[in-house]
């Protein structure tokens, strides 16, 4: 059992005997789903307006060029900071992935989106470095999702509850690994990263609902690499980063006990138990029952927007406290607002991304259907306890009829109900939809599912060009 002066050592310990050669099938597999996934959010973000003003930032200044920014080639930068557009992207939708809890006090869906970290720092390393494997590559993205998601695991929720943001506190720790396995880090050097990093890793929930809040996540990345680059340079830290009363789990943990005994490095990999949330909307996993069950019951009843008088959504507040937005203005705060996810599936029978956009968001239609819908804390829903994501809907109608449906506890994407590959390559198409013509798709696709025959990784930022 890890013990909080063995923390930060038995990481290094994994991170050093973590090896592609002792992987098997089904995490080899699980990477690849993790990589089409988070490939494709990262694809649909570069359209969003944070990167436009990102660009923007970037190109004012006669940066080196090093790395390819993924979906604008023609664009290179520092790694960092091609790293930090990567993981912008990747958030920018909140169409990531979702780490899924192993503790039984641990918060179902609210710890990381353990992908993009990762995969936003590795795919920068590996564009600028030139030589890295679809093997290489794979080794060094599952052990930063080990580590992010272990280490995220252990330290006390209250770290979430009180109002740090995961993705990019967490997430840092995850770019950091990657980052060290593709620079070759030794263990001295990734032990010096890993106290670099834990004075970067940052963000803050007040900034959910604004383009901040991926920026976390880009920041993540970007920090990532920044620490493991000083590291390997030579910079140095505390190599115990996360023991002690002045470590980053004691202090980042508020005044909560971590549970040290979740340190389980590869027994087993986070990947696969409990594995992680793979979603079909680009909001919240805690919404995703919910909009699943508002469909259903449309369907079912053959219910047509303009009969509904109103909607009343019950929870506990494991989805009422993040989900705080009463009336969506913005297509970022329709992320996290029943209302408007609630009114998307009403008026269109989906959300994705077409409906994610301000002028969606703000038109009539959308407008006065979320002021039909509300939500109201249950403490019968509540006393269920945070391992599952629970909710009710009742549904009235103007003509009186009264309908009502508890969410499936396993939702869609979740492990006990994963999206196919299949699923996951249509999910692919949508996010590159007006970005890529059919033979771009078809060679992505193909180059991701045979990732671990592949010489050079950096082959895909070529492949996902489309500036």
């Amino acid at each position: 059992m890890t013990t909080q002066s063995q923390l930060t050592n038995n990481a290094i310990s994994f991170f050093e005997s973590c090896s592609y050669s002792n992987f098997d099938n089904s995490l080899v597999e699980m990477s690849k789903r993790c990589f089409m996934d988070g490939l494709a959010v990262i694809i649909a973000g570069t359209e969003q307006p944070a990167l436009q003003i990102m660009e923007q930032v970037f190109t004012r200044i006669p940066y080196p060029n090093e790395s390819r920014l993924l979906g604008k080639g023609s664009i290179s930068m520092p790694v960092e900071l091609t790293a930090r557009w990567n993981g912008l992207a990747g958030h920018a939708m909140d169409w990531d992935d979702t780490q899924l809890s192993k503790g039984s006090d641990r918060l179902y869906g609210l710890l990381t989106h353990p992908t993009i970290p990762p995969l936003a720092a590795g795919l920068a390393i590996a564009d600028k470095l030139g030589n890295v494997s679809g093997k290489q590559f794979i080794e060094s993205f599952v052990a930063g999702v080990e580590v992010e998601c272990k280490l995220n695991e252990v330290i006390n929720p209250d770290h979430y509850v009180k109002g740090f943001h995961s993705s990019g506190t967490f997430g840092t720790f995850g770019a950091v690994t990657t980052a060290s396995k593709l620079f070759n880090l030794n263990a001295k050097q990734y032990a010096n990263a890993l106290g670099i990093a834990a004075s970067l890793a940052a963000g803050i929930r007040v900034n959910f609902g604004t383009m901040t809040k991926p920026l976390h996540v880009g920041r993540a990345a970007e920090n990532g690499v920044t620490a493991a680059i000083l590291a390997q340079s030579g910079f140095t830290a505390n190599e115990q980063a996360f023991d002690g009363p002045w470590g980053y789990i004691s202090v980042a943990g508020q005044t909560g006990q971590p549970d040290f005994s979740l340190a389980t490095f590869a027994q087993p990999f986070s990947l696969i138990d409990p594995g992680v949330s793979i979603k079909p909307y680009p909001s919240g996993v805690l919404t995703h029952p919910s909009m699943d069950a508002m469909k259903k019951i449309m369907i079912d009843h053959n219910i047509q927007s303009n009969q509904i008088k109103n909607v009343r959504l019950f929870a506990g507040n494991n989805i009422l406290g993040p989900i705080r937005y009463k009336i969506a203005k913005t297509e970022l705060e329709g992320k996290f607002s029943m209302a408007f996810l609630l009114s998307a599936i009403i008026i269109s029978g989906r959300a994705g991304k077409k409906e994610f956009t301000d002028n969606y968001v703000q038109s009539e239609e959308v407008q006065a259907m979320q002021k039909k819908i509300s939500t109201h804390y249950d403490q019968s829903i509540e006393a269920l306890g945070v391992d599952k994501i629970r909710s009710r809907i009742e549904i009235e109608l103007d003509d009186g009829q009264n309908f009502t449906i508890d969410a499936d506890e396993n939702y869609r994407g979740g492990p006990d109900n994963p999206l196919t590959n299949l699923d996951i390559e249509n999910k692919f198409d949508v996010c590159a939809e007006n970005l890529f013509n059919e033979d771009q798709l078809v060679a992505v696709k193909s180059f991701i599912w045979n990732l671990e025959n592949e010489e050079h990784v950096s082959k895909i930022v070529d492949l996902v060009n489309y500036s």
